[in-house]
């Protein structure tokens, strides 16, 4: 099975806790910025292919180097069972986590976001040398939760506050009846709009 956006997000069951050198940057990073996802109505899980029993000493060496307590499970995966359910390992990947590298597990790198359908609206895979972009994960959630509140598109770079496109499937009678104070048209297929409330 290959996952792709608005796939349905598989379901697990796994052992998890409360609470790489790369990974260990990310894992304090994302503790940091639990408080913004949780304003969006949004949880955090991470997922690890070493055993629940190892994630203890690696939460205190998050928390002396990044200054930062992990404060949201962390899934143990020693079986590889949800990264190849994920998609993250290939399934010839075998079936423990005992022996393995950095290397082997270069895939499980992989960031998504599922929104309340259980649908898949975001993946970011990233190499084992770049740390993944927490600040560009908040930034998508906000484009995810307002495109799917008001029925908009936002373009490249877009933040908060900016102007948004209303998309195609939006004719123009509906549109004129949600903003009427009107947008500017740059094509037939592009109209800009300050972003609604």
């Amino acid at each position: 099975m290959s996952l792709r956006i608005n796939s349905e997000a598989p379901n697990f069951i796994a052992e998890t806790t409360q609470g790489t050198p790369v990974c260990t940057t990310e894992l304090g990073y994302m503790a940091g910025l639990q408080p913004e996802f949780a304003k969006r109505n949004t949880k955090i899980i991470g997922l690890s292919v070493d055993p629940v029993t190892s994630h203890g000493k690696w939460a205190a060496d998050i928390e002396e180097t990044q200054g930062h307590k992990v404060n949201y499970p962390m899934i143990g995966d020693p079986e590889l069972k949800i990264a190849k359910l994920y998609d993250m390992l290939p399934a010839e990947s075998g079936t423990t986590s005992e022996g393995r590298t950095a290397a082997d597990n270069a895939t499980v790198r992989t960031v998504f976001v599922i929104g309340p359908d259980k649908k898949i609206k975001l993946m970011l895979i990233y190499p084992m040398s770049s740390g993944r972009n927490f600040d560009e994960v908040l930034r998508a959630l906000d484009s995810i939760q307002l495109s799917a509140k008001h029925n908009v598109a936002t373009p490249v770079n877009w933040k908060p506050g900016q102007d948004v496109i209303i998309p195609t499937s939006v004719s123009e009678e509906q549109a004129k009846q949600k903003y009427p104070g009107g947008w500017k048209t740059l094509k037939p297929y592009l109209r800009v709009v300050g972003q609604p409330k």
